[in-house]
């Protein structure tokens, strides 16, 4: 991530990167319907955390207008995304560690992500090509977390159950590590 983000990767890297994710938020937010009303998910599922549509714009900006044919999934990502969407279909709790591992990390870090990039790169403030890691609809990202904190703090769910959504929130970092040891390959900084 800090080769990416330092620049020496370059910005082919960073599109990569922006195609992984849209994979993962594919399989985050094609749940959101069916989770909607689920006890455990659905306080979770905020219209203002919603990612898609804006990785969308940003692979535009990056692709062009025909992204879709040319985005791939790298294996760790597949894997990924395939984790996601299980727990989404099995185990709500599962997809709460997923949500809350990815939504919260990008409003958190993904500012410091943003304003590399915009510098790095020469997007423009807030505009295409970093348009996910802007989330207008949340005025006070700080109130915000702090709310999302207090749902996960009330789950709906007894000690063993809270403690496998842990371990599941400890599988969504493996699976995006492995997702950038995976872009680490594709993109190896010369000698």
């Amino acid at each position: 991530m800090s080769h990416l983000l330092g620049g020496q990767l370059g910005v082919e890297a960073f599109r990569r990167y922006t195609e992984q994710l849209w994979f993962v938020y594919e399989a985050l937010e094609s749940a959101v319907p069916r989770l909607a009303e689920d006890p455990v998910a659905g306080p979770f599922l905020r219209p203002e955390l919603l990612r898609k549509a804006e990785l969308e714009r940003d692979l535009e900006h990056l692709h062009g207008p025909r992204w879709r044919t040319a985005v791939t999934a790298l294996p760790a990502t597949a894997r990924y995304a395939d984790r996601v969407a299980a727990c989404a279909a099995d185990w709500p709790g599962g997809y709460v560690a997923h949500h809350y591992t990815r939504y919260l990390g990008d409003l958190s870090g993904g500012q410091i992500i943003r304003d590399k990039a915009e510098r790095t790169w020469g997007f423009a403030r807030k505009g295409d090509g970093v348009r996910f890691y802007v989330f207008e609809q949340i005025g006070n990202p700080a109130a915000f977390k702090r709310e999302y904190r207090e749902l996960l703090d009330a789950l709906p769910a007894d000690d063993l159950e809270k403690q496998r959504i842990v371990d599941e929130c400890k599988r969504a970092f493996e699976l995006n590590t492995a997702v950038f040891r995976e872009l680490g390959e594709e993109f190896p900084l010369s000698a």
